[in-house]
């Protein structure tokens, strides 16, 4: 069934729906689930599309920051890959850009470091995706918590968050 993944832990075994699911499935936008048992040691995507088996370029990271006129902005790139602020500032209009705090992230999008998404935040930011996302039928974002990824089209991903493809990576 769409939409439901289970998440095997210490305890019993769950169902989980997350919000991002619920959110994709009232908007009738296809996807998949994946999970990874998440360690607290490492919380990289680049360990989480291991576990999975998903390719790292397909697996992208959620980061917020903000500028310096505009406010808060998304940026969805690659878990290997380390954002060009300078890309990411012009892409956005803005002079200066600067990632978040992480002890600022769940007061401002909802969640928290490691299930940061970029469907379904407390308000609706600016967000930008790497140019690079047009290449594949699919790429894995957050299902809005540790452990489960939604797996969907960059251009269905594009259209809900009304996103821009930008180049945003350091070469």
């Amino acid at each position: 069934m769409q939409g439901v993944i289970s998440l095997k832990g210490k305890k019993a075994e769950a169902e989980v729906r997350t919000n991002v699911m619920r959110l994709l499935d009232a908007a009738g936008i296809h996807y998949e689930t994946g999970t990874y048992e998440v360690d607290e040691n490492d919380l990289s995507g680049s360990h989480a599309a291991d576990l999975m088996g998903i390719d790292h370029d397909q697996m992208y990271k959620t980061l917020v920051l903000k500028g310096e006129k505009k406010g808060y902005l998304v940026c969805c790139i690659p878990v290997d890959e380390e954002l060009d602020l300078k890309k990411v500032a012009k892409a956005a209009g803005e002079k200066k850009v600067e990632m978040i705090h992480v002890k600022d992230m769940l007061g401002i999008t909802g969640y928290i470091r490691g299930g940061c998404s970029p469907i379904g935040m407390k308000k609706k930011f600016p967000t930008y995706i790497e140019e690079t996302a047009v290449l594949f039928d699919e790429i894995a974002v957050s299902a809005g918590i540790r452990g489960a990824q939604v797996i969907l089209n960059p251009e269905d991903l594009k259209a809900y968050t009304e996103a821009e493809y930008a180049s945003l990576t350091i070469e």
